[in-house]
């Protein structure tokens, strides 16, 4: 059976990338693993949606989620508040 959502990544070492897959049928965790890779600033080369490539503007949908809980992360650790109130003051997601 086919997961639902699939990332291909690379993660750069030296001189070259080495390949890898994500699969998970959790939409929340295909977002947490986007965060964690922009965190660690992997390369994401493709995500698909049962077997198809999600078109570019779904794409970015989802690169700009994962980005948002970044930041609110970041801000939260970095001010000492929670999320809402970095929603609240900054605008990103809670």
């Amino acid at each position: 059976m086919l997961a639902k959502y699939k990332i291909a990544y690379a993660i750069p070492f030296h001189n070259h990338e080495q390949s890898h897959d994500y699969l998970t049928n959790d939409p929340v965790a295909c977002e947490e693993a986007l965060t964690k890779m922009l965190d660690h600033g992997f390369k994401i080369k493709t995500i698909l949606h049962e077997g198809v490539e999600l078109p570019g503007n779904e794409f970015d949908r989802l690169v700009k989620t994962a980005a948002g809980i970044l930041a609110s992360n970041h801000l939260c650790r970095s001010l000492g508040i929670d999320k809402v109130e970095a929603h609240h003051r900054f605008g990103v997601p809670a």
